[in-house]
């Protein structure tokens, strides 16, 4: 069974993509460290030198050029240890085809380049857009420790499904296998990625290392969790979810350091905090600005932006019109006060009259049919969503939307309205799971529950006319979201969702409908963070104009 004798490192960073001085300060501190250490063999992640992913960045020449700069810099620090690094490239004779790439370097010098074979464009992944697929075999032999080392290194998708570089890696009797990494984090992949790159390990019988990203980019989460396997499958390292980390091991010595893996729930609200703290972070945000309605998603919301940036940087508005019940002024009031957060109360009354007043004469009927309902439903929503934004540029907040992934898809949202913001934490949660991390949420604060108990409880409703509640224009939300998650994630067409959830089929087709015929608001909407595997934006990708009609066969 092979025991390499190397003292490695996992360098898990949380890069910022395009921040080529910030990134490379971050490798050659870690660098250090590992010097400091003793280490051997040091490990990063994918395109660690410019940050994953980088878009159409690798369009510009001089973007490529810096990187490489980068490269010989990182080098010139790298005399008594092998660093394993990944970076763009051009191809050095045909300057036209371009590479994801990792540097094996060592005393100064470049030992080998690979190029990464297996070039994933599914779901968020377009790297066929940019890069070529690489030709050499990854394998490597490097003195460490005094030892010949026989290495096999891979880029990210290249250990995933049928794995043909590290299949040949492991047949040319490679000694160790690494596999630097930027996969992204969704609902349940965590356990399932450290589970088949065991099997990797133990089916080949070969000590294997992996080095993923961390932190958000955009409405991408990496959530790191690096590890390292010995040749029989066992874990040897697992490196926590969601945090920058910096690990030291040797597979030929007992010493083990393994992160207890978090349950579900926490994992998920982990996700989503961690996102919208980089989203502020990295874009140089630092106060954040939400209507407080007294419901359940505004909630979640508020104590999300308040776990990400600090609830002293986060103001809540609350605006109540005549429709509104006082126990959701109290209850906003009331979350707003226990987070510690400011707030404010503009009432919106006054203003909603003065829309009347300006607008009947321009209507042949007045507020009495379901078309103007709804123009004086989404007019509430709109003189909502002018104040927040004036509050957000008077006070250069970040205005957070509110809106779930359920009502996102049926169009249970206003454009322009409770759409507005720039950054939308809970996008990517259908409502159930909004009630789950809230209920979450209170149980683990050591101060007690801070979102109040009533908002948990009452039916919800967007309070725009009397007496409303959401389930008097859609589904029970159990029954939506079942909908939603067979016909979104899992792409089963009218029939099919209407035999599994034992549903009308006239339901599951109106249901369906909504969700299309909402694609145009969909596509104007803010980023937030992706926690499934088919998000809307960059996942999921329909025509707005879509002439297709459910039926059954």
């Amino acid at each position: 069974m092979k025991k390499p004798n190397v003292k490695i490192a996992l360098s898990q960073l949380n890069i910022k993509v395009g921040d080529l001085v910030g990134n490379q300060r971050l490798i050659l501190d870690a660098i250090q460290e590992a010097k400091n250490e003793q280490v051997e063999l040091l490990v990063f992640t994918e395109l660690s030198v410019c940050g994953y992913p980088p878009e159409d960045l690798l369009l510009h020449q001089q973007f490529l050029d810096d990187c490489h700069n980068s490269i010989k810099k990182i080098a010139d620090h790298t005399d008594d240890i092998a660093v394993v690094l990944g970076f763009p490239r051009n191809h050095p004779n045909e300057p036209e085809l371009l590479y994801n790439s990792a540097a094996l370097i060592q005393d100064g010098d470049i030992k080998m380049i690979y190029d990464k074979h297996k070039l994933p464009n599914y779901l968020v992944f377009d790297e066929k857009r940019y890069f070529t697929p690489g030709q050499h075999d990854g394998i490597a032999e490097i003195t460490l420790n005094d030892q010949q080392i026989k290495i096999g290194i891979t880029i990210c998708e290249d250990i995933w499904y049928e794995a043909e570089p590290v299949v040949h890696q492991a047949q040319q009797g490679v000694d160790l296998l690494v596999n630097i990494s930027a996969s992204p984090y969704a609902r349940n992949k965590i356990s399932s990625r450290v589970a088949m790159l065991q099997r990797r390990a133990k089916r080949f019988a070969t000590p294997l290392v992996y080095c993923n990203l961390v932190g958000g980019q955009d409405e991408l989460i990496f959530d790191g969790t690096s590890c390292a396997i010995d040749a029989a499958g066992e874990l040897k390292v697992l490196a926590p979810s969601f945090d920058a980390a910096f690990i030291c091991f040797n597979f030929s010595q007992p010493n083990t350091h393994i992160t207890t893996p978090e349950a579900p729930l926490a994992e998920l609200y982990d996700a989503v905090v961690t996102c919208t703290r980089d989203y502020f972070q990295k874009n140089g945000f630092t106060k954040a600005v939400l209507g407080l309605s007294g419901g359940i998603d505004s909630a979640l919301t508020a104590v999300v932006a308040a776990d990400a940036i600090g609830a002293e940087n986060v103001t809540g508005v609350l605006m109540p019109s005549k429709y509104s019940s006082n126990h959701s002024v109290e209850d906003a009031q009331l979350l707003a006060d226990t987070l510690g957060m400011h707030s404010h109360v503009v009432p919106i009354k006054p203003m909603h009259n003065e829309f009347h007043q300006f607008l009947e004469p321009l209507f042949n009927t007045h507020y009495d049919d379901y078309f103007h309902r709804q123009t004086d439903e989404n007019i509430q929503a709109r003189i909502r969503g002018v104040l927040l934004m004036a509050f957000s540029n008077n006070s250069n907040a970040i205005l957070l939307c509110t809106s779930n992934k359920s009502e996102t898809a049926v169009g249970y949202t206003t454009l322009y309205g409770d759409m507005a913001g720039g950054f939308a934490p809970i996008k990517d949660l259908f409502k159930l799971q909004v009630y789950a991390l809230c209920e979450y949420r209170n149980s683990i604060d050591p101060a007690g529950p801070v979102i109040p108990l009533n908002t948990i409880t009452k039916p919800p409703s967007a309070e725009l006319r009397p007496d409303q509640k959401d389930s008097d224009s859609l589904p029970e939300y159990e029954v939506l979201d079942h909908i939603l998650e067979l016909y979104l994630h899992d792409h089963k067409d009218a029939e099919q969702i209407a035999k599994t959830t034992e549903q009308d089929m006239a339901l599951v087709v109106r249901v369906l409908k909504m969700v299309d015929r909402n694609e145009y608001k969909r596509q104007q909407a803010a980023p937030g963070p992706r926690v499934t595997q088919m998000a809307f934006g960059k996942d999921r990708r329909m025509p707005i104009t879509n002439g297709y009609v459910h039926h059954a066969e």
